[in-house]
């Protein structure tokens, strides 16, 4: 708790004055983010800082390894779904995206088997992405595999988005676009899911 004390005195002291009007803006004004970004829990991958975005500027949702369930409107507790028709319905942002990532233990867990202590609801949570694990059991080795298997989850929830009817209406229409990405933990290298289903280094400037 201490670090983290510390880390706000350092917001207050350094970016608070900076962002002062910003902030005062979205308090008096509300957000308006067009792009809303379903990443990992992972404390590796932060969408914020991964794309340089503001206070307002994107709204995140994080689960264990970036997964969209089915649309099932029932008394169960769904927390990414909820956080789904906020952003779509009452936000009204205009881009949904993926992002995947390296080294994903919730992914390992769906290939290896969840660890003892993480069989409440981790391995009932990733069993929804058997396809996936399905799909890289076919690579050689076990990095390929790996790393199949945490691009198979983006391409998974992709599709799970489109059985909300209130996503795939809108995609249908023109007004939402869906995008899938896949973030390397050990080289900074973004890759952005392409038509053809491969996954291509997005563009970066040399700074």
């Amino acid at each position: 708790m201490q670090k983290l004390l510390e880390g706000y005195r350092r917001f207050r002291s350094r970016a608070w004055p900076e962002q002062r009007r910003l902030f005062e803006s979205l308090a008096s004004e509300g957000q308006r983010p067009e792009t809303l970004v379903l990443a990992c829990i992972d404390s590796r991958v932060d969408p914020a800082m991964i794309f340089g975005a503001r206070p307002g500027e994107i709204l995140t949702v994080r689960n264990v390894a970036n997964l969209v369930p089915p649309y099932a409107p029932d008394v169960s507790y769904h927390g990414t779904s909820a956080a789904l028709e906020f952003g779509v319905r009452v936000l009204g942002v205009r881009h949904i995206l993926v992002l995947g990532h390296g080294l994903c233990g919730g992914v390992m867990a769906l290939l290896n088997g969840a660890p003892e202590n993480a069989r409440d609801f981790v391995a009932p949570w990733m069993s929804m992405a058997e396809p996936a694990r399905a799909e890289a059991l076919r690579c050689p080795t076990p990095e390929a595999r790996q790393q199949c298997a945490e691009q198979e989850v983006v391409k998974l929830s992709l599709r799970n988005l489109l059985t909300f009817p209130w996503i795939a209406e809108p995609v249908a229409a023109g007004s939402l676009r869906l995008h899938g990405a896949w973030f390397a933990v050990d080289s900074g290298v973004l890759r952005l899911l392409h038509d053809d289903g491969s996954f291509a280094p997005a563009e970066a400037g040399s700074g």
